[in-house]
């Protein structure tokens, strides 16, 4: 048996918090342990945030601390689509959007590097999903869009997610 979950949204920062809880509904069955659950919501929203501010640009609600900014900032229209699956005690996540792609995938993934400094992003979010997940890889094409593929083996026993 296997459980899949797809869930399409805007990639606007006010879905970050969606993603993170659908998430943690679709894994709740298999009992995991507090630090599981908490690991797979930080990688989740790391990949969401990810694509919703270097894949679209879109930065509304994501400021520079003690930084004032009008509430309305121009959002570029765009899609992350949310992929889970549950097989044989695995869950894999895929996040993926079609805004403008990662030139150097490399790069991109090394600690404390970003492409918005003004942000003052920390450039973590490929480093926190590689440490709190158990596999990533990143597949992207420049103008085309990203896919951030991640897994977990989640200590739910046997009786979970076995293919008939």
């Amino acid at each position: 048996m296997k459980n899949e979950m797809e869930l399409q949204f805007d990639a606007i920062s006010n879905n970050e918090s969606l993603a993170r809880l659908s998430v943690a509904a679709f894994i709740a069955h298999t009992n995991p342990t507090l630090e599981e659950m908490a690991d797979i919501k930080t990688a989740v929203s790391e990949a969401v945030t990810n694509s919703i501010i270097h894949g679209y640009g879109n930065i509304q609600g994501y400021t520079r601390h003690g930084e004032v900014r009008p509430s309305i900032s121009e959002i570029q229209e765009g899609k992350v689509r949310l992929y889970c699956k549950l097989l044989d005690g695995d869950l894999l996540v895929e996040v993926e959007d079609w805004g403008k792609g990662i030139e150097n995938i490399e790069k991109a993934m090394e600690p404390l590097y970003t492409t918005r400094p003004e942000l003052e992003r920390s450039g973590m979010g490929f480093a926190f999903m590689e440490a709190f997940m158990d596999d990533l890889s990143v597949e992207s094409t420049p103008g085309i869009g990203t896919v951030v593929h991640m897994k977990k083996k989640l200590n739910c026993g046997a009786w979970i997610g076995k293919e008939d």
